[in-house]
Formats: structure tokens, C-alpha cells, sequence
């Protein structure tokens, strides 16, 4: 029974997942702004990593944990040089 409901429940958030990306690239091709185009690929970092968590709890290997770290470990330095270079036109000084 828990085994079932864990594999619904699973398919329910990757699906949702895949919608939740499908939103954040819609913000990014279409943005109005710079602003929201950093704000958008920030959100579809945030859910393509989730969703590799996802991946990983399913089949239980180590290696998509892995994965998703190195996601959020480059999403968040890709953030901070986009905000720097949306401030200050430059990322390196």
C-alpha cells in the first residue's frame, strides 16, 4: 500500500514538476525584462534539480543526488553573476 502510494505520488510531482518548468521557460523566452528572465531561469534551475530528486528517489541511486547538488551549486553562482552583471554591466572587475 505505502509502496503504491509513493509511486503515485512521485508521478504526481514530476508531472507537476514538468509543468512548473514548462512555466519558468515561458518567463524566460518571453520576459519583458532582464530581471525576469534571471528570475524565470532561476525557477526552472530550481525545478529541473527537484525533479532530478525526484529521479533519484524513484530508482534510489546515489548518483541523482549528486547531480542535483551540482545544480544547485552552479544555478546559485549563475544567479549571482547575472544579478552582478545586471547591476553593474560587468561581472569581472
Amino acid at each position: 500500500m505505502s509502496a503504491t502510494i509513493l509511486l503515485w505520488s512521485l508521478t504526481l510531482s514530476q508531472w507537476m514538476l514538468v509543468a512548473a518548468m514548462g512555466c519558468a521557460a515561458f518567463r524566460v523566452i518571453g520576459g519583458p525584462r532582464a530581471q525576469d528572465r534571471v528570475l524565470g531561469l532561476d525557477a526552472l534551475y530550481v525545478a529541473a534539480m527537484l525533479l532530478i530528486l525526484t529521479f533519484g528517489i524513484r530508482s534510489g541511486s546515489t548518483i541523482y543526488f549528486e547531480a542535483a547538488l551540482v545544480i544547485a551549486l552552479l544555478a546559485f553562482v549563475s544567479t549571482a553573476a547575472l544579478a552582478k552583471f545586471l547591476m553593474r554591466g560587468e561581472v569581472i572587475e
